[in-house]
């Protein structure tokens, strides 16, 4: 995707997850939507939810043939992530590989989140 800035970036595994949300819904899904909210015991967690209606505000990442919208309060928290797809004998699901994350509880459900300086999102967008 030369030229167009990027949030994040998807495994093939993530994206074949993906691929299997949006296939398996009931009603026509668009791609997932990821965003940060304050709670859990280390501060924030991530949200994910399906995409019926998109939000014009959300950045949109393509690639994999996958679409995944990102809530734009979340986008200094998500910066350089790599979105991945874990299957262990205890759980299932995406994962983030997130450089601004500086800690985590020790459940795994919640992260600390330190974001980006928004003058180095700009600078980035400006060459992409």
């Amino acid at each position: 995707m030369a030229g167009k800035f990027q949030v994040l970036t998807i495994s093939d595994e993530a994206a074949d997850f993906i691929r299997s949300v949006v296939n398996a819904s009931d009603e026509p899904v668009k791609g997932i939507r990821i965003g940060v909210k304050n709670g859990g015991c280390a501060g924030m967690e991530y949200v994910l939810d399906k995409v019926t209606d998109v939000n014009p505000a959300d950045d949109l990442v393509e690639d994999k043939g996958v679409s995944v919208f990102v809530d734009p309060k979340a986008v200094l928290f998500l910066l350089g992530t790599e979105l991945g797809y874990e299957q262990t004998k205890f759980r299932s699901g995406l994962t983030f590989n997130n450089p601004n994350q500086t800690s985590a509880c020790g459940c795994g459900e919640s992260v600390e989140l330190t974001p980006v300086d928004p003058s180095a999102l700009e600078a980035m967008k400006s060459h992409a």
